[in-house]
């Protein structure tokens, strides 16, 4: 596992070389990639020169984000779909084979077997492309309960369905963007972590939650600093993702004000520290 940085994760607005800089800085070991972003610097210079970016900072690519609009409409969906090839080229050329996406825990509009459908059809397609390329794609469960106490259809927010969702697509390279605030907030629980393997595992995020709100309570929006309040246990969680051959990214998202608040270079060094503390909490140190 190695200490990665998203910077959109801690509000800073950054290219590639600006996050390379505040990642090295800061003792991160690894950069998120913005595909777009090197998109476009490929066409404008190469592959080898976004390479080099990486390699002279010293740092690893983390993860990337799934650039295909799979909730749009079909036009809109089969637009970015045709996209995907190339950018899923370009991230395997760079080295980088995980990315991501987020399944949301309900509907209005659709049933349970309406919106599994849906995402059957949708990313099936999806992760067939990226695997021609080599790629994961991590789904991401939201876990709170207030997430999805106003719509009318449930649909899948905790760990287990998630995978049930990844099996049903059936590619076999589809799997968990593993996220502790919605373990935590999903009332998973350690021995749930325990029976993952790793290929389950895609892209880690990490965080803590406020104290004295009941799991059931707790508002997506407001979390915390890894180990900034004890209250999910991390250091037990990251030495069972050691145990089980998880080598990915593990990435800071505290959606928290106060580290928004702060100037990149001080968000930066205050993310890397938590994530510290935590390393050594788990004796990984």
């Amino acid at each position: 596992m190695f200490k990665n940085l998203s910077p959109g994760a801690i509000g800073i607005q950054a290219n590639i070389e600006e996050g390379l800089a505040l990642a090295k800085s800061a003792g991160f070991e690894g950069l998120d990639l913005n595909i777009s972003e090197a998109n476009t610097l490929a066409n404008e210079h190469s592959v080898d020169h976004i390479k080099s970016l990486w390699a002279e900072a010293g740092l690893k690519i983390g993860g990337w984000g799934l650039a295909v609009n799979y909730r749009g409409s079909d036009a809109e969906f089969d637009e970015s779909l045709s996209q995907l090839p190339d950018l899923a080229k370009l991230a395997a050329d760079l080295g980088c084979h995980r990315t991501t996406t987020v399944v949301s825990p309900s509907s209005n509009d659709l049933s349970f077997q309406q919106n599994w459908d849906f995402h059957i059809k949708r990313l099936r397609p999806v992760a067939e492309i990226l695997k021609d390329y080599g790629h994961s794609l991590g789904l991401e469960f939201i876990g709170p309960a207030t997430s999805r106490k106003p719509a009318k259809h449930l649909f899948t927010y905790t760990m287990d369905a998630v995978l049930g969702l990844a099996a049903g697509i059936g590619t076999g390279n589809v799997g968990l963007l593993f996220d502790m605030w919605h373990w935590y907030t999903c009332r998973s629980t350690l021995d749930d972590v325990r029976k993952l393997s790793k290929a389950d595992v895609v892209y880690v995020h990490i965080n803590d939650a406020p104290a004295g709100i009941d799991p059931d309570d707790q508002i997506d929006s407001v979390r915390c600093l890894p180990a900034e309040t004890g209250v999910i246990p991390l250091a037990e969680l990251m030495q069972i993702l050691d145990g089980i051959g998880y080598d990915g990214p593990v990435t800071v998202e505290p959606f928290s004000a106060k580290i928004n608040a702060m100037a990149p270079q001080e968000a930066a060094k205050t993310a890397a520290e938590s994530l510290d503390t935590v390393w050594a909490q788990a004796g990984m140190a």
